[in-house]
């Protein structure tokens, strides 16, 4: 990527993604490691033991060169709707193994400056109530690890709605690869802000 990024620089070329990144991609040592482990992943959707099994005949015998490329779906396929899920009740946290989510937020040090353009965008505004709370009970009060998306309620109980609390997110992505409608779209927020993580 470097190098491509280098090579537009040189031309003073702007605006355009460098056309030369894909082809070094494709003949760099990098390519040819990703494209060995290929279906490992996928091997897993299928179950623990068949994918282990897979990853060890594609590892071991024959060592990345399967004649076949297993192909799996995107992630926001896999989401059940609530009904046909299992309720889970989680413990509350207890402060030295496990803690809630605000106090995580604070530890990842994020910060986002103020009144800068919104980097959590939705598509459709309707859809979190019409599609995703009423099919699948709101999951991004529960994929998002930093609690950015909640369900806000008047007083009585009425007329909820998706309220973003954009200024908690820790810059995972996962409400842009998670989201059932696909209706999240995540951009790189303005001035470099975001989680911070000053011990590691």
């Amino acid at each position: 990527a470097a190098e491509a990024i280098f090579e537009s620089l040189e031309t003073m070329e702007t605006g355009h993604e460098p056309a030369s990144y894909a082809d070094k991609l494709q003949n760099s040592w990098l390519w040819t490691e990703l494209y060995k482990v290929r279906n490992i992943r996928p091997g897993f959707a299928k179950g623990l033991w068949y994918g282990m099994a897979n990853a060890a005949l594609d590892t071991y015998v024959l060592r990345g060169r399967a004649p076949w490329t297993f192909h799996h779906h995107a992630d926001h396929i896999s989401l059940k709707k609530a009904d046909e899920a299992a309720r889970i009740d989680y413990p509350k946290p207890d402060g030295v193994v496990s803690f809630d989510r605000n106090s995580s937020v604070f530890l990842s040090g994020t910060n986002h400056e103020e009144n800068q353009p919104a980097h959590l965008t939705l598509k459709d505004h309707s859809v979190p109530v019409m599609h995703n709370l009423a099919l699948y009970d709101a999951p991004e009060q529960r994929y998002c690890p930093a609690g950015v998306y909640e369900i806000v309620r008047e007083e009585d109980g009425s007329q909820p709605r998706l309220q973003i609390n954009a200024q908690n997110c820790v810059h995972c992505k996962t409400c842009d690869i998670k989201d059932p409608s696909q209706n999240i779209t995540w951009v790189t927020p303005e001035g470099g802000g975001g989680p911070n993580y000053p011990n590691m």
